[in-house]
């Protein structure tokens, strides 16, 4: 099933991956801040989102004939 993944949606995926890792970067940002709360919680949903950017691009790349 992965491996009929088009070059459009290969894009797309990868597409998708930044996007989590740009709102993982700005999030960790966010709990630096002096009066955030839920800190643990910000910082454990970006790593979250780095996780699933992770997997994203590795399918993209690997079944979207991405790069």
């Amino acid at each position: 099933m992965l491996a009929a993944i088009s070059h459009h949606t290969g894009i797309r995926l990868a597409e998708v991956g930044f996007l989590l890792i740009f709102i993982s970067g700005v999030w960790l940002v966010a709990t630096e801040l002096p009066q955030v709360r839920w800190r643990k919680l910000r910082t454990i949903v970006a790593g979250i989102a780095l996780a699933v950017a992770g997997v994203l691009l590795i399918i993209a790349t690997r079944y979207g004939k991405f790069g």
